[in-house]
């Protein structure tokens, strides 16, 4: 090393020299010594060039020639490795290339802007470093209208530093749409490709940014038009591609119906056609993520892109070649593609996930596609995170079907591997591994069985303890499913499982869909007689104060309904029954909810009172005699004149058992 540096030490010297000439011709001579040389900009840094030259391009006293050339070389390092980049962060690069923007000299503001585009594009610089001084991005709106470089530069820029809705927030607010808006139409490609780059990440999963765009012209035209010229199929396909996610995000922001004509007829066929094998890698890739995102809740559009091109076979080939056979020729590039193929994967299970999301056909299409089980199976024990979450995704929209949960879920034993990736997941794969095990534990899935062996009553009631709310939501949600029509034994192991204090817990929960799914529960744990006394017998105390605790609070009417339901059933039961009967509080809400303004909580009230005074039931006298002198046979009669033909009928009934 010593040997390589001392031949490039004589650079860094003579950047000391007194005679700015010779300082000049030491840059210049610098510049064509680093260039494509990423040994020579190693040892340059190393050698400690990069404060000098920053020194140089901010003296007031330095040449704007010598400032230029400067910049130049500063741009060349930054060209070389991710360290390089660091290096120069290190030296505060950033806030000297900013400064030197505020030049008069246009050649010289070129050359930094080309050197911050360098620095920005690299992933190891931070992107809110473009926006800790508020000027800068106004300054930078200023300098568009400069040259074509300004242009290209700024535009690059901003595409790459446009991370999150903050981001599109501050660009939005100076002004971003109208100052890039006619550089769509700039005679330079590469102006073009930045601009429209810029649209894309100004648009993505931003309504207010979309809702602008659809509106504004260019030379007559409005963007919408000038962005479906530019996904012709003689356009260079990164245009074609950048362009669809424009009218991507602008549909499914709203602000372009799914049903237009330069949605179903330009920007949908086009994102297929990406997905052909003869496109590259990156190209495929982008193109089924972007189509997914398109197509994700549009039944109509998933329909349309299932038959377009035969996309259902085509995407079984992203996960058998990397590369086409034409890029094989190119050893490089079959080395990056075996590389980057669990890409691909990722992004065909994505799209899978979308086009299977709503029709019962297209998922039967997509599982008799060659191995596709299988497929799913190893894609959720795959190494990548984003690969596993990709397939559970795609699991959990096939898992929608009955006819699947029946037939290839069981051949296949799903219920193994998901039931693997539920064991230790970050969040987001809990998430959505979590709402497939839902479906796997419907009653008429054959799954049911050998999940429960596995020990997932202990994993779901976990779940139920998670802060985030939507693990909370499908953990309650799965044992819900598991306990209907459920035997005794499983019955009793959820409700062991859970804990009464968890219950109590979860029935307290903020979320409304917590607490409907714990009331679903008790609901599917109460029910047919045997079961109903024997857990009554073990935890009615707590079930009675829990149903108290509920009918008393702040809750909406669906609540309250799954509430009296729950009474309801437990009235149902053959030694239950007393629990209510000796409990004058609650005999006492059921009548007040039989005189209710509401016809589903009068209703299910009164499924209660027939369940408490059915003839046939030893008992029946005393119980008939007790709600008689509550008053509930004048409300019975006062019912059976309602004009609600369900109230009339119920109330009917229940007077029949009084007259028997």
């Amino acid at each position: 090393l010593q040997e390589v540096t001392a031949s490039s030490r004589h650079y860094v010297d003579r950047l000391f020299d007194l005679d700015p000439q010779k300082v000049l011709q030491g840059v210049i001579d610098m510049k064509n010594a680093v260039i494509g040389n990423n040994k020579q900009k190693a040892n340059l840094i190393v050698l400690g060039a990069v404060p000098r030259l920053l020194y140089l391009l901010q003296q007031e006293t330095s040449s704007t020639e010598l400032r230029t050339e400067c910049a130049v070389v500063l741009g060349s390092l930054a060209m070389g490795t991710e360290n390089n980049v660091k290096s120069l962060l290190d030296c505060h690069i950033i806030p000297a290339l900013l400064q030197g923007l505020l030049s008069p000299d246009l050649k010289f503001i070129e050359a930094c802007l080309r050197c911050l585009r360098t620095i920005f594009i690299s992933p190891v610089t931070p992107e809110d470093l473009l926006y800790t001084d508020a000027t800068v991005i106004s300054h930078l709106m200023a300098l568009l209208s400069r040259s074509r470089y300004t242009q290209e530069y700024i535009c690059q820029i901003f595409s790459h530093c446009c991370k999150g809705p903050d981001h599109q927030t501050i660009l939005f607010n100076h002004g971003a749409v109208q100052n890039i808006a006619h550089l769509l139409v700039s005679t330079s490609y590469k102006v073009r490709m930045q601009a429209l780059k810029c649209f894309s990440v100004l648009a993505f999963e931003n309504p207010q940014v979309s809702m602008t765009l659809v509106n504004v012209s260019v030379d007559g035209e409005l963007l919408p038009q000038i962005f479906v010229k530019m996904l012709q199929r003689d356009k260079p396909i990164e245009m074609q591609l950048t362009s669809a996610k424009c009218l991507t995000s602008m549909c499914r922001a709203g602000a372009i119906r799914t049903d237009d004509p330069c949605i179903v007829l330009k920007t949908l066929p086009c994102l297929v056609r990406m997905c052909s094998k003869d496109r590259l890698l990156e190209e495929r890739v982008e193109g089924a993520e972007t189509l997914a995102y398109l197509i994700e809740t549009d039944v109509e559009l998933q329909r349309i892109a299932s038959i377009t091109d035969h996309l259902i076979v085509m995407l079984a080939d992203y996960f058998k070649y990397p590369s086409s056979v034409s890029a094989i020729t190119d050893i490089k590039r079959l080395d990056h593609d075996l590389k980057h193929a669990h890409e691909l994967r990722q992004a065909a299970f994505k799209l899978y996930a979308s086009l299977g999301a709503n029709d019962e056909d297209i998922r039967k299409k997509i599982i008799e596609t060659e191995n596709m089980m299988d497929r799913i199976v190893n894609g959720l024990s795959e190494s990548s995170i984003k690969v596993r979450l990709a397939a559970v995704r795609c699991l959990h929209s096939l898992s929608r079907s009955v006819q699947q949960l029946r037939t290839s879920f069981q051949d296949h034993a799903v219920w193994k591997p998901l039931m693997k990736v539920l064991q230790n997941a970050p969040n987001e794969i809990l998430v959505v591994a979590s709402s497939t095990l839902c479906n796997l534990l419907l009653e008429f899935s054959p799954s049911k069985e050998p999940i429960l062996e596995s020990g997932a009553i202990e994993l779901l009631c976990s779940l139920t303890q998670s802060e985030n709310l939507a693990l909370r939501v499908n953990g309650i949600w799965a044992l819900m499913n598991m306990a209907f029509q459920a035997e005794q034994k499983i019955k009793s192991d959820i409700l062991r499982g859970l804990s009464t204090e968890q219950l109590f817990q979860l029935l307290s929960d903020s979320d409304v869909n917590v607490l409907m799914k714990t009331l679903g529960l008790l609901r599917n744990l109460l029910s047919t007689r045997p079961h109903i006394d024997h857990i009554m017998s073990t935890h009615g105390k707590q079930i009675m104060q829990a149903v108290t605790l509920i009918l008393e609070g702040e809750h909406n009417i669906e609540v309250k309904e799954q509430t009296l339901c729950i009474l309801a059933n437990i009235a149902d039961g053959t030694t239950a029954k007393e629990l209510i009967m000796t409990n004058d509080d609650i005999l006492q809400k059921i009548k007040y909810y039989m005189s209710h303004s509401n016809a589903k909580l009068q209703l299910a009230a009164m499924f209660c009172i027939s369940n408490l005074i059915w003839n046939e039931e030893e008992g029946s006298q005393e119980r008939q005699d007790k709600l008689r002198d509550m008053g509930i046979v004048d409300i019975l009669h006062k019912l059976s004149q309602s004009s609600d033909p369900n109230l009339c009928d119920k109330a009917k009934t229940a007077l029949q058992q009084y007259l028997a």
